[in-house]
């Protein structure tokens, strides 16, 4: 199956990152989940690769492309990869980066853009507070200017690859209340005040890295702001969108990584004398599962195309999400049922994709939210 965007680019996109997760992710899955960490080193082989820079500027040290490369690329990495935590902490940095290559100076983009598409330094981004997570308007954590520097003092949790992130795109509070006085600030890695306050255990993606970081008396060079002070808030808003983008492509990736192995599972395992398959009510299951599977990618695609020719559709993009959300959940929960008492086993895949997608409804904006923008922006 494929998005309706594609072509012959993106064909042979989708053969690269293939080979790549063939040969560098999928031996190595079971092992890296289990240990809840990867090898750093796999980001200088995905740069090597050429995965980094799919969908980033040229002038940037980027390949190229645009949002539908790297849907592809993502799409590819997840189901033949076969762990979505791996390839979600090596992609982290399509959501640090964005507003850095949107809003940042031609030396913030060669200081903190390109040495991260080279997988010289890892990046994360860093929003979520906890007493702030979809409600980024009323964040906490502040930074103060003093002289050629901006003191920075709270907490960031939930934070993908923040334990070993060299460069954090940080959220901060440098006005007054409300979303008019969040800006942007890049905290390197080794900043005095800045700590990493404990690796978080979660439900599922455990291949990735996920922190609490602190900030006490951090002090961060101004040089730093990314963007104009005060005016954080439109391109975190923007991000979002992309991500939740991202999200639903990568749900669309999940549910067809639990289909295909439901499938696989149906045609060998034999009850009442034959085949799962030869039953007909785990044939109509597998059937609703296409079906759900096909829905949510044309709405990825309609959202993708869109957003590749400059539109700004956050209400699209809060439906795509809610939509391909609700269907992996759907069909990951359905793929379990299927395998019967070997998919509550940790060493079957679908187990594990049952618990990774669970965070999905969650991430990037709660389903809940992405109603209220939906119902703000009525509809598209």
């Amino acid at each position: 199956m494929t998005y309706l965007f594609e072509t012959e680019e993106h064909a042979q996109l989708r053969d690269n990152v293939r080979r790549f997760s063939q040969k560098h992710i999928a031996p190595f899955a079971d092992a890296w989940e289990e240990a809840c960490e990867f090898p750093r080193e796999l980001y200088a082989a995905a740069a090597e690769a050429g995965l980094f820079g799919v969908s980033y500027p040229v002038e940037d040290g980027g390949s190229g492309g645009d949002v539908t490369h790297a849907l592809v690329a993502s799409e590819e990495m997840v189901i033949h990869g076969r762990s979505v935590g791996t390839c979600v902490g090596l992609g982290s940095h399509g959501i640090a980066l964005p507003p850095i290559v949107r809003l940042g100076t031609p030396e913030q983009k060669k200081r903190f853009v390109e040495p991260v598409l080279r997988g010289e330094k890892v990046s994360s981004l860093a929003i979520s507070e906890p007493n702030a997570g979809s409600d980024v308007a009323h964040l906490l954590t502040r930074a103060k200017r003093d002289g050629d520097a901006y003191v920075v003092n709270g907490t960031k949790t939930f934070i993908t690859s923040g334990c070993r992130a060299d460069i954090v795109t940080c959220a901060v509070r440098t006005g007054g209340e409300g979303h008019g006085g969040i800006s942007l600030l890049v905290i390197e890695r080794g900043t005095p005040g800045f700590t990493v306050g404990k690796k978080l255990k979660k439900t599922g993606w455990w291949a990735s890295d996920t922190a609490e970081l602190c900030f006490e008396d951090c002090r961060v060079p101004a040089a730093n702001l990314i963007g104009e002070e005060n005016q954080g808030f439109y391109a975190i808003m923007i991000n979002f969108a992309n991500e939740r983008l991202f999200l639903a492509g990568q749900s669309v990736a999940i549910a067809e990584l639990a289909y295909r192995e439901s499938v696989a599972y149906a045609k060998t395992r034999t009850a009442f004398g034959k085949t799962l398959m030869g039953h007909q009510v785990i044939r109509h299951k597998l059937a609703d599962m296409a079906t759900k599977i096909a829905a949510a990618r044309a709405l990825v695609s309609e959202c993708a195309t869109r957003v590749a020719r400059g539109e700004q559709v956050p209400g699209l993009a809060a439906m795509t999400k809610n939509a391909a959300t609700d269907m992996v959940m759907a069909v990951a929960d359905q793929a379990v049922q299927i395998h019967g008492g070997n998919g509550y086993m940790r060493e079957v895949l679908v187990e594990r994709l049952y618990r990774d997608a669970r965070l999905y409804p969650i991430g990037g904006g709660t389903r809940e939210i992405m109603n209220e923008i939906i119902a703000k922006t009525e509809g598209y």
